[in-house]
């Protein structure tokens, strides 16, 4: 009697995303020794490493849509790389081995290790452009906030939704001299400002989770970034809107080669389409998405947040790692 094989496996299961948390354990673990040693390159390295060998030992066909490192010759998954066993299901994938490079350089706080995947060609490949303006809130932003509007119409909309006084709303945004004229804004509307020094990924989720201490995050930041940040928000049912915003009009040009629109709002479904996405993030150092690396007695305990936006679920994954497993 003869049986058939079973038929391949042509879209990410829930099980990826398990396997995929390997990978930015490791990267976590690997980037520990460099916590504070003021060289944000070396860490990026020891990551990059560690998450790739992970990668190559799940079963998947992922391709980096998109990965980090160009904007500042670091270390890097690069864009195009082939990943995984090449058996499983073909995916897109957006890495970042440490969102928060420089955090975790100088010992600060909300420094991430992430992976995004999503199905093959759902991606939006906007690496030809390094920057885009970004508005991400909860579900209680859905059809009331528009990044097209003034800040400060988005905050009083907000808060009239959210059923609080625009006082108390709280607006993530990069520290950065860009930034200036935006802070001024937001906090002339009345609303306080939480300022991020690095890592906008993790921001942008603490403000679509119904348990973040952000209300909305504002501003520019990375691309790859804000693809990532999607596939989170479609877990997590908030809303994201972005701009691409390029430095120069060489970049412009170079991403209008690549097939990118400009003077568009690109909206979740643009960034990542479809449903079957998943984005997993570990904290190399400690923060209000999850608590960094720790050494405790024999073993090394991570903790992570795995979310997928089929199903809706956010898992925490504490990991306890034996300590000799890691010399």
């Amino acid at each position: 009697m003869r049986t058939e094989p079973p038929a391949p496996q042509l879209h990410p299961d829930r099980n990826l995303a398990l396997e995929l948390v390997r990978a930015t354990e490791a990267a976590a673990i690997r980037a520990v020794p460099f916590i504070g040693k003021g060289d944000k390159n070396a860490a990026d390295g020891a990551a990059v490493d560690a998450m790739r060998s992970f990668l190559a030992t799940v079963n998947f066909a992922g391709t980096v849509v998109i990965g980090e490192g160009e904007k500042d010759n670091a270390p890097m998954l690069y864009n195009g790389e082939v990943v995984g066993t090449g058996r499983g299901p073909e995916c897109d994938i957006a890495v970042d081995p440490i969102d928060g490079t420089s955090l975790t350089a100088a010992g600060r706080r909300n420094a991430i290790s992430m992976i995004a995947a999503s199905d093959r060609g759902t991606m939006l490949d906007a690496s030809s452009v390094f920057y885009m303006d970004k508005l991400v809130t909860g579900p209680d932003g859905v059809g009331v906030v528009d990044i097209r509007k003034p800040v400060a119409e988005n905050i009083r909309a907000l808060a009239k939704a959210k059923r609080k006084d625009v006082s108390e709303l709280s607006i993530g945004v990069l520290d950065r001299p860009r930034h200036e004229g935006l802070i001024d804004e937001i906090r002339a509307a009345g609303a306080g400002t939480r300022l991020l020094l690095d890592g906008d990924v993790a921001g942008g989720i603490d403000a679509a989770s119904y348990e973040g201490r952000i209300d909305m995050c504002v501003g520019i930041g990375g691309s790859p970034e804000g693809v990532a940040t999607a596939c989170a928000i479609k877990a997590l049912g908030g809303f994201i809107q972005t701009r691409l915003a390029p430095k120069d009009d060489d970049e412009k040009q170079r991403g209008i080669d690549a097939g990118l629109t400009f003077d568009h709002v690109y909206e979740a479904d643009e960034l990542v389409r479809g449903d079957n996405t998943f984005f997993v993030a570990t904290g190399v150092t400690d923060g209000n998405l999850v608590t960094g690396v720790r050494r405790k007695g024999p073993v090394i305990v991570t903790e992570s947040i795995v979310l997928r936006a089929r199903s809706g679920t956010i898992r925490r994954v504490i990991a306890h790692h034996p300590i000799e497993k890691w010399h």
